[in-house]
């Protein structure tokens, strides 16, 4: 298979799409003059594709692990042009367990609270029902119980600012340099005196 104008190999093709090109070299072999409608061909492909026995889709899966190790091998000399971004998966981010827990929402701390007394009048409920609860709850909550969970959100939402602001400089040392320079205990005039004899030496 050829390789893009920029040089990149081409991507790998799965067994499925090996099928689905085989059946419209058939079809067009079969009907050179018809021009395919791709959804409706490629709804009649899946049908197709779902029946098939697994010898016969055997082939196919052994055409796309050929083309992976085609694609793998060209990809081993493939060096991207400078700026290129790479695609694929974007790799999810370990959470750092050091790192201060998130704050909660008014609404997470009235489920929270609610969740044990929903559980006791509803023991067949599921955790979709109980959610489903929660939030009917809380949308009939009067102000003054939604007041008691707001404030304990905010208090939540300081806490998470002030512990994030301290992990932050803790773990980002150009922060660090811009933290206030700690006092320096004013020093005796006599103790630069020994030093400048030592540097003398």
């Amino acid at each position: 298979m050829p390789k893009k104008a920029d040089g990149k190999p081409r991507g790998r093709m799965t067994a499925y799409a090996f099928f689905v090109q085989t059946c419209r070299e058939e079809h067009k072999k079969k009907h050179p003059e018809e021009n395919v409608v791709f959804a409706e061909f490629s709804k009649k492909c899946a049908e197709r594709w779902k029946t098939m026995l697994d010898k016969e889709k055997k082939r196919f899966h052994e055409m796309a692990e050929g083309d992976k190790k085609r694609y793998d091998t060209e990809m081993q000399s493939y060096t991207p042009p400078k700026g290129e971004k790479q695609r694929g998966k974007k790799r999810k981010q370990i959470k750092d367990p050091n790192a201060p827990k998130r704050s909660l929402s008014a609404f997470f701390w009235f489920s929270n609270d609610e969740r044990g007394k929903v559980k006791a009048q509803n023991p067949e409920y599921g955790v979709g029902d109980i959610a489903k609860e929660l939030g009917r709850r809380w949308a009939d909550a009067d102000p003054e119980m939604r007041g008691k969970f707001e404030a304990l959100a905010d208090k939540d939402k300081a806490r998470y600012e002030k512990e994030m602001t301290a992990y932050k400089k803790k773990t980002n040392p150009a922060l660090q340099a811009q933290a206030p320079p700690m006092p320096v205990p004013e020093e005796d005039p006599e103790d630069d005196d020994e030093v400048d004899d030592e540097d003398d030496d």
